[in-house]
């Protein structure tokens, strides 16, 4: 066996995908970004207070007593078999009418995710993402070896004038139309903009000129601290165009990974036979009874209040502190802010010297299929305490005003 291919002489048995992308990061690595000291703006997760430890011990502890033994088995008790309809329920709940029959339910969302480029992709599709968008799904993406095509967003999201331009080039051309269309509309990752009611009717308008589908993700929707909720592009959906992904990683736990598609019934039947068997029983069981326990809607208060206190602690300091030619987003939900850093700034050689100030965070570039992104950060609010998110942006603003002198003199 060969091994000066560097990978133990395996490199040329691996798929095709596989090979073209075995230098990049895998997914998850960029959690490896962390400072000694530091506080971590870097990682979109729920604040320690914000997770139900004690309503999750006592759903278990009642799936197991009232299911039994088949709480434990392949295919669990009464608990697990009902989660389907504990999704419909929720999904109701958004104004978005469904069955039973038009949901798959999955190990988190990016597991959904996955389920549905499998069923969709081939290699040379033309996929067409939001630039920026969530790093994971570009990584999962690229497992399926689609042409990426990104469109740029404002602050109404994607720019779909720039995007209905493009289609219509490309059908004048001849050239390759997209199969699916990536969208994370309500309180984007990594920007925090949420698409517009106007841009979600045109889009759907678009699928069906066009001929695509659209990929819903929408983990953050219920995250609102303030504005009107504008529907989902789902509950707009009258001729099957869009794939709603959801999850309850952000509303009740992410160590609980259960996700959601909800799409036609024909989709769905293919989603289910791709994906056949592997879910965590026990986790549905539990989900089931959570739901049914709880006030929902009132725990989702509670999560926005908690949310809401640290989005404001951080939006008010970055007015406070941060350099002039520095801007930023101002989300109504979610968990991020899109910082767009002076002129000069590349945010990856900025993150050593922020680190050393006492902040970490993710540069720009994570969030792009191709070489843009690199004066843009993204930081999250969701996790640090008010206290510590007034001190990590003090240091960012710090490592910033640092960086500028060098900027500057590099222009003259």
């Amino acid at each position: 066996m060969n091994e000066s291919d560097g990978s133990n002489g395996y490199e040329r048995l691996f798929a095709d995908p596989v090979r073209e992308t075995m230098e990049g990061a895998a997914y998850g690595t960029w959690r490896a970004i962390t400072a000694p000291d530091a506080v971590s703006l870097a990682f979109g997760f729920p604040y320690p207070d914000a997770l139900p430890n004690d309503a999750v011990g006592d759903a278990v502890d009642t799936v197991l007593e009232v299911d039994h033994e088949d709480a434990l088995q392949y295919a669990g008790g009464d608990y697990a078999d009902a989660i389907t309809e504990t999704v419909v329920d929720r999904t109701r709940a958004r104004g978005i009418d469904c069955s039973p029959e038009e949901v798959h339910v999955a190990n988190g969302a990016t597991h959904a995710l996955d389920t549905v480029a499998q069923t969709f992709l081939d290699p040379g599709d033309l996929l067409a993402i939001e630039a920026p968008t969530f790093m994971g799904a570009i990584r999962l993406f690229r497992n399926y070896d689609p042409d990426i095509e990104g469109y740029g967003m404002d602050a109404d999201g994607l720019d779909v004038d720039a995007f209905a331009a493009d289609l219509e080039a490309r059908e004048e051309a001849g050239d390759p139309l997209p199969k699916l269309l990536y969208t994370v509309p309500d309180f984007q990752n990594p920007t925090g903009v949420t698409l517009s009611t106007e841009r979600r009717e045109r889009l759907l308008e678009l699928a069906e000129r066009y001929d695509f589908l659209i990929v819903e993700d929408d983990p953050y929707g219920q995250l609102r601290y303030e504005g009107s909720t504008p529907p989902p592009l789902k509950s707009l959906d009258e001729d099957g165009r869009v794939i709603r992904v959801d999850t309850f990683s952000k509303t009740i736990a992410p160590g609980i990974r259960t996700g959601w598609v909800v799409a036609d019934e024909a989709i769905i039947r293919q989603l289910d036979r791709i994906n056949a068997g592997g879910e965590n029983v026990l986790t549905l069981g539990l989900v089931s009874r959570y739901c049914e326990a709880v006030d929902f809607e009132a725990t989702l208060e509670e999560l926005c209040a908690g949310y809401r206190e640290r989005r404001d602690r951080m939006l008010e300091t970055l007015e406070d502190r941060m350099p002039s030619g520095t801007s930023w987003s101002e989300p109504e939900g979610g968990f991020f802010v899109w910082v767009d850093f002076p002129e000069g700034i590349d945010a990856e050689e900025l993150l050593r010297t922020a680190a050393d100030e006492g902040v970490t965070y993710l540069p720009g570039s994570y969030f792009f299929h191709d070489d843009r992104g690199d004066g843009h950060a993204r930081i999250s609010f969701s996790y640090a305490a008010p206290d510590e998110i007034e001190e990590a942006i003090a240091a960012l603003a710090r490592a910033t005003r640092a960086e500028l002198p060098a900027v500057e003199a590099s222009d003259d």
